[in-house]
């Protein structure tokens, strides 16, 4: 029997540069393929990538990406320049975000895209039969995946969070992962930030409890940062927004274009009289200005 090769190409012990090779017959698949940013000792340096010469004389059969965070995702177009890719698997939302980044990069029609289903039956790609599970993140749509091989089974959990009260009500689905665990998990490969720490992460609900506790009370322009990814952090503040007929303005290239995503997707709802373009604000009286800032990644809600 043909052995399971597993190779982490980032993201071992780093944050950032999530990428893990998985191998057996001859086939190659890889989970994610992140970047990280540099810190203050990298001057000049935009952005930093796994080392993808592990793979230069391969041929990849799938990229399966976990969710849309570009320490996840980010690398993929510099991935797919390098090394052949035959198919991407990937959730919807997680899918329209990468569409729109390879489009970017004019890679678009480099590889197939291929829609995963987390609430559906597994998929097989050559030897490895794929199994995607529900995962509560900070992004929508984020999965773990099970890896079936004749080797044996890995569960890759991707990033994850027990949220019980998640924005849009799609729970870690511990049902499944208790299914998996009463099938047999050979290989367990964690990866989410602080997972080794003790005490949990609070609900992101209660980041919009406190939007509806401060912006309500105040007259002026509010401005809202956020990671461009926190699609749920946006529609908290938009439904905020909402809520006390202020209007909403979206600034930032990242932030507008997963806004726009996400909006096309259903994944973010938002009435069109209540967005605002950046050049409009100074024919808005000042007490119902939306909110804007130049941070990047940032959302915001004003009045």
């Amino acid at each position: 029997m043909d052995a399971l090769r597993v190779i982490p190409l980032g993201g071992l012990g780093e944050v950032g540069k999530n990428m893990t090779v998985y191998e057996i017959g001859g086939e190659t698949i890889v989970v994610d393929a992140g970047m990280s940013f540099p810190r203050d000792e990298h001057l000049g340096v935009d952005v930093i990538l796994p080392d993808f010469g592990y793979l230069h004389d391969k041929h990849v059969r799938a990229v399966v990406l976990t969710h849309a965070h570009e320490d996840h995702v980010g690398a993929l177009p510099f991935l797919m320049r390098e090394v052949r890719v035959d198919e991407i698997w990937a959730t919807r939302l997680t899918l329209g975000l990468v569409k729109s980044k390879l489009d970017e990069h004019g890679l678009l029609r480099a590889a197939d895209l291929r829609e995963a289903d987390p609430e559906g039956e597994p998929v097989d790609v050559g030897p490895f039969r794929l199994e995607f599970i529900r995962m509560a993140h900070s992004i929508p749509d984020a999965v773990g995946i099970a890896i079936e091989t004749a080797a044996g089974r890995v569960f890759h959990s991707g990033d994850w969070k027990l949220d019980h009260t998640p924005v849009d009500g799609l729970k870690t689905d511990v049902g499944r992962l208790a299914d998996l665990g009463n099938r047999g998990v050979d290989l367990l490969c964690g990866d989410s930030t602080n997972a080794e720490r003790p005490g949990f992460t609070r609900s992101e609900r209660v980041v919009g409890e406190a939007f509806r506790q401060i912006i309500p009370a105040r007259h002026g322009r509010i401005l809202v940062t956020s990671f461009a990814s926190n699609i749920h952090r946006m529609q908290q503040a938009i439904d905020v927004a909402v809520d006390c007929n202020r209007k909403v303005v979206v600034v930032g290239r990242s932030m507008r274009r997963n806004m726009n995503v996400a909006r096309n997707l259903g994944y973010v709802e938002v009435p069109d009289d209540a967005l605002v373009k950046p050049a409009a604000l100074d024919e808005i009286p000042p007490g119902e200005q939306p909110s804007s800032a130049r941070a990047p990644r940032a959302s915001r809600c004003r009045r």
